[in-house]
This record gives structure tokens, sequence and C-alpha cells, in this order.
């Protein structure tokens, strides 16, 4: 499959097949639609009856069983109809007032009330029917319904449609209402549904017992019932996983194909950098070592995902496969997404590789002038031996002598197509890709699925659990005495402060003024520290070699310490304003502590009050010190999309599957799509041509870029 073939076509986006002209038709043609409607459609990313044939609704409101409002229950989300009998806007001037309506069926009374709800008051008037969804509270002992969504029931309106059935409830747009849009997609559906080519193999389709495509684009929107709506949706998320994973099988067969670098040398590098390390490997490490090193040694290009806990080892395992890769006469790319954490590697690398006489540079985008000319020179010429940098590695203008070894850390912040282009400034040379963010195997098959994965699941000898509290501003001077009690046992203490992009010069503020009250009040017998983003590089540097070297008590910072730093007199993380960090930041945080012998503590100082969702993040990091725990309620909590960046990541969108809920149905698009590819490489046979050309249609240009070089 060619770049050539990857054209815009104009087949059904995710179930392509020879095209009926219907659905390439224009959804701004269609009666009923007009140029306005079309507009607000397009916002939503529906250009086409075959766009918006896929775009399947959030959810089914069942409202075949409507609940009177005497029977609402608090803390449940719950569907009723009623009249509005009143309404109850903010008072001028008040923004934080709801707006509310009161509300009357045939059972009692009920309110309803909405934040920010000022523009109702031209929406809503006394005497309209509505049916609203919302999350039932108790409110001053009245049952109310927050925020919920709602509908206008208009008197003429086709009642069978939006009542008495399992009802479609679509991601809407300002200005196209539910009402409407639902009777747009009913009129598209029952026009088009049944037209649809369906590409998946019959032999796949019966072994898997999927429904036929046009059965589940009518389940999907207008389900009969809600055994039909979960076979259509087992179906649509099938042809999702399938797509994706066929993709990925096939990047696989052609790296497997292509002719790698065999990289055997006798390992006096690997020797010398491991009787220079104050402890012995675990036993996960020798084994994921083992696997590397094989993978190495092979014809074939390296492919490889290395996952393991925050402190688990991973950067030292890296170092042992740079250093093969050094001696077999190669240079290796270390490629990192931020430039600290870009920086935060330099520094390791080169004083875990340094010593061994090996030249180790970094390359930044902030590089500037001679300085970054002299640094891309010496890496073309092999001078330097190790690179390691941000995306800027990837640019045209960065040449290597001679690239063997390819390492990308936090893979899931880059893109497809910025692995690509590293890995084409060498002969097909060996990537392992590298991440502390324990990903649940779902997720794993998704973003990796092109890729092996060996587990660091064994924390080194002596680390111990560490034990991790919540607690409120009241508890401070508690706080400031256990982490003085611990320095004066000869520990050092790390107190972090949130850096919020939308408010980093006040939050810079806080953290720098944070450092000179703790140093002028409350530890002036002490050194206290200050460390952040934008200082040089070398600033950075020497306050962690004075910090390391126990110089520094209580280091200040703000997130620029989250990865990579690894200080083993550290006992206590004190992290300010918890609730304003992420899961996965907060985990990375915690385990920069415990890498001593000693007993270690992670301190969520947070407001008495945090949200609902950030109460659950405090809770999970007292609750566990798994990552893979951590990882999951992350990813319950974000959902997959922004847990990983997927959009960035340059793999195809999902239209119809969640990771989460169809997990089991994405082993089984795995194994057929491995299968299918076994015995097809390119998809060429007669029963798989549909899904070559609607793969193409969905992995527009990224197959053939993914495989550059």
């Amino acid at each position: 499959m060619g770049p050539s073939e990857t054209t815009k076509s104009y087949s059904t986006p995710a179930h392509g097949g020879q095209t009926s002209p219907g659905l390439a038709t224009p959804l701004r043609f269609l009666k009923g639609v007009g140029p306005r409607r079309a507009e607000l459609l397009a916002k939503k990313g529906l250009e086409t009856v075959a766009d918006a044939l896929l775009f399947v609704p959030l959810r089914h409101e069942d409202r075949t069983r409507l609940t009177p409002l005497r029977s609402l229950v608090p803390g449940q989300a719950q569907t009723c109809s009623a009249e509005i009998v009143g309404l109850s806007p903010p008072p001028p001037g008040r923004p934080r007032v709801p707006f509310s309506v009161m509300l009357r069926d045939a059972s009692g009374y009920g309110t309803a009330s909405w934040f920010k709800g000022g523009y109702l008051a031209r929406v809503l008037k006394r005497g309209q029917r509505l049916i609203l969804h919302g999350k039932v509270t108790r409110y001053k002992g009245t049952v109310q319904l927050q925020h919920p969504e709602f509908e206008i029931v208009e008197g003429d309106d086709d009642e069978q449609l939006h009542a008495g059935r399992l009802v479609p409830v679509y991601s809407s747009t300002e200005g196209l209402a539910q009402r409407p849009l639902r009777a747009l997609m009913w009129t598209l559906v029952e026009t088009f549904a049944r037209g649809v080519p369906d590409v998946l193999p019959e032999a796949v389709r019966a072994r898997r017992r999927l429904v036929p495509l046009a059965e589940a684009l009518l389940g999907a929107h207008f389900p009969p019932s809600e055994a039909a709506l979960v076979a259509a949706r087992r179906r649509l998320a099938f042809d999702d996983f399938l797509l994706l994973q066929l993709g990925l099988a096939i990047l696989r067969s052609r790296t497997a194909r292509e002719r790698g670098i065999a990289m055997a040398p006798p390992g006096d590098l690997v020797a010398q950098l491991r009787a220079s390390l104050p402890y012995t490997l675990t036993g996960a490490q020798e084994r994921v070592w083992g696997e590397i090193r094989r993978d190495m040694a092979a014809p074939d290009p390296m492919q490889r995902l290395l996952q393991g806990d925050v402190g688990s080892g991973k950067t030292v395992v890296a170092g042992l496969a740079v250093l093969t890769a050094i001696e077999a006469g190669y240079q290796a790319a270390v490629m990192a997404p931020t430039e600290i954490l870009a920086e935060q590697h330099y520094m390791t690398f080169r004083q875990i590789l340094g010593p061994l006489g090996v030249s180790v540079t970094l390359l930044t985008s902030s590089l500037k002038g001679r300085d970054r000319a002299a640094r891309r020179g010496a890496v073309a010429t092999g001078e330097h031996a190790c690179v390691v940098g941000t995306h800027a590695l990837v640019q045209e203008a960065v040449e290597f002598r001679r690239l063997g070894l390819v390492v990308v850390d936090e893979q899931h912040r880059f893109g497809v197509a910025q692995r690509a282009r590293l890995r084409a400034k060498g002969e097909h040379p060996d990537l392992l890709v590298m991440t502390a963010t324990p990903i649940p195997r779902t997720l794993a098959l998704t973003l990796y699925g092109d890729l092996d994965v060996s587990v660091l699941d064994e924390l080194p000898p002596g680390r111990r659990p560490i034990r991790t509290v919540a607690r409120t501003e009241s508890k401070r001077r508690e706080i400031y005495a256990f982490l003085k009690d611990q320095i004066r046992e000869g520990r050092q203490a790390y107190v972090v402060y949130p850096l919020v992009e939308e408010s980093e010069a006040v939050d810079l503020k806080a953290a720098t003024d944070m450092a000179r009250h703790l140093q002028a009040e409350v530890f002036a017998d002490l050194t206290v520290g200050l460390m952040h983003g934008r200082l040089a590089f070398e600033e950075k540097d020497a306050i962690m070699r004075r910090f390391k070297a126990g110089e520094i008590h209580v280091l200040v910072s703000t997130t620029v310490i989250e990865v990579g730093i690894d200080v083993p007199n550290a006992s206590v993380m004190l992290i300010e304003h918890a609730e304003r960090f992420g899961l996965s930041q907060l985990h990375q945080l915690r385990g920069r502590v415990g890498r001593g012998p000693w007993k270690s503590y992670a301190i969520l100082l947070h407001a008495p009050h945090p949200s609902e969702e950030a109460r659950r993040r405090i809770d999970v990091m007292v609750e566990t010190n798994d990552g893979f725990r951590v990882a999951e309620v992350d990813l319950q909590l974000r959902g997959p999309g922004d847990f990983f960046g997927t959009r960035q990541s340059g793999l195809p969108e999902f239209r119809s599957a969640d990771l989460l809920r169809d997990a089991a149905v994405l082993e089984e698009a795995r194994q057929e799509a491995q299968a299918i590819v076994a015995a097809d490489p390119e998809l060429l046979a007669a029963p798989h041509r549909g899904l070559r050309r609607e793969l193409l249609e969905r992995w527009r240009g990224k197959l053939a870029l993914a495989t550059a070089g």
C-alpha cells in the first residue's frame, strides 16, 4: 500500500467497499437540512450521509419507563417528564446563583437547576412539558435534578420517535437541539443504512457471531430492544478495532521483513557499567535485558515496548542497550517529549555513560545559533555516540553518522509520525519504547500493537511501600514538624507546587514565595533550594547535584522533578494543592521517594472541599501504591482519548468502540487481524479487498508514513 493509494475517497468512513452514490451525498443537499443546519452538523464532523450513519449516539434513554418526580432517588442519574410551573432566574449580578425551574407531574413536584443558565430565560416558558435526564440530588430537603439535559416536548412532534422507546441521545452543539437532530438521523438511517456495503469477510462475521452491518447501523441508532443495541454496538466496535489492528499487524509484518542491524558485540562496555553499579540488577531487569539483547543481536529490527512502574529501573536497562549499540559501532538516540525530561535523561545518561568514555550530548529546540550548529555537526560526524533530545531530533537538519538504536520515552506523548521520522534517520535502527505509565492490556494492544512488550514487574530490593496520607491546611504546622523530624534523622524532603500553563506566572510566584517563606520562617536553620522549569539547564543541574550531595535539606519545586530524579536519601514528598494534579502525575511524584532503605512518606495537602473527581484521585493514591491500579482509575476518570492523547498519536480514531467497555471485542479483533495478515500480508485476496480500501481510508497516509525508512 503506497501513499498514492491513500487519497480521499467517498466510501463509507468505516465500512467502505463499492459505494452507492447516496452515501457520498453532502448533507446540505438533503431535504430539511439547508445551509445553516449543514454548518452546525459540520461542526460535529458530519458532512456526508456516510459520516452521519456512523455518528452513533452518546447513550440511549429508556423512555418506556420514565421516573415519576416522587420516585427520583438522590445519587442516581434518572429520566423524567414534567411540566414547568415556575421559573426562578438568578438575581442580576449574582452569576453563582443557579437558574431554577419548578416542575410538576401527576406524582408531585420537583426542581431542576442549572449554573450559568441565564440563557434559559429565553428558552423555557411556564406550561412547557420537558423530558429531563440528569443526576438527582437532595438540596435543603428538596429532590432536585442538577444541570440536567432536557428536551422541550412539542405537541405536534412524532412522539413515537422521542418517547415510549429506547431513545438515542446524540452529542450536540449549540443551535442543534436533540429533537430535530434525532428526526434527521431517523430519516438518514431509514433511507440509507440498508444500502451500506459490508466489507467484513463473511467467515469472520460468522465465526465471531456478529450481526450484518445494516442491522448494526439500525440498532445503534434506533434499537427495537436492549439486546439489539448490545449486538449493534459489538459489531461496530469490532469494525473499529479490526481496522486498527489490521493496520498495526501490517506495520509489524513489514518491519519483520525489513533487513535490520544485527548488534552482538563482546559486551565489554555493558560489563563495565554493571560492575560500576552500587547494586545488582533485579530478576525482572535481567529477564528484560535478555529479551532486548536477543532482539538487538537478531538481523531484523527490534520493536520493543519496555513498561515499568515508577522506580523499577528502566533507565539502567536502556543504558545497557545504548552501550551495546555504541560498542557495535553505532550511535544511539534517546527522545523525550519535553525539554525538562530530555535534560533529566541527559544528566542520567551522562552520569552513567560518561565514566566509560562515552560522549553524550543534548539537542533541544531551545539551543540557539553556533552551539546548536556545533552539536549537530558533532552528531553528523559521529563524534557524539549518544544523543539525547526532544522532538528536535526528528527535524530534517539533524543527521546521524550511523544511527543504530532509537530509545523513545513516554511514547504515548509522541505521534506515530515522529517515531517514524526518527527511525528513518538510520538503516532500520532498533527501537526501544519506554513508559512509566502502567498501561492496562487493552490500551497496550491499541497503542503498541506493533511492538513486543517487556514488563519490569519487580522493584529493586530494599524498596519499601510509601505511606501516603491526605491532609488539609489545618494540619500544616504538624506536617512541618514532621519534616523537621525526618531531616533531624538525616533524611531530605521535596515540597512540590503545581504548575498549570494557564496560570504559570502565578504558580511560579507561589513556589518562589513558598521557598522564601520556608527558608526564612520555617526551616531557618536548614538549607532550602528552589527548582523550576525556567532555570537554565546548568542551574538545574547544579541544584540537583547539591540536593543529591545532601547540601540542600528541603527542595521546593514545580513538577519538573516528576520523572527521572533519583535521590535515595529523600524520604518525604509534600505535594501542595494536590487536588490540582492528575492521577498519573501524583503517582510519578510519589515515586521520587522510597528509593532508599528507610520508610518514606507522600503527603497530599489539598483544599478542604475538592471536587468529586479530585477526591477520587486523592483516595486512590491513599489506598494503593500499585501503578497499574492507579492507571486503571485514571483511565476511568479521564477516558482513553485524554489518557493517551490518542488524537495526537497518529492512530485512527474510534467511531464506536470504547476501550473500557469493549476490551473483549478488541482481543477478538486482534486475533482476526493477525490471522488475516499472516495469510494475506497486503490484503490483496478477493475477500480482503474491501477491508484494504477501508483501511487506506481510515489510516489515510499513515501506513506509508509509519514505515518510512
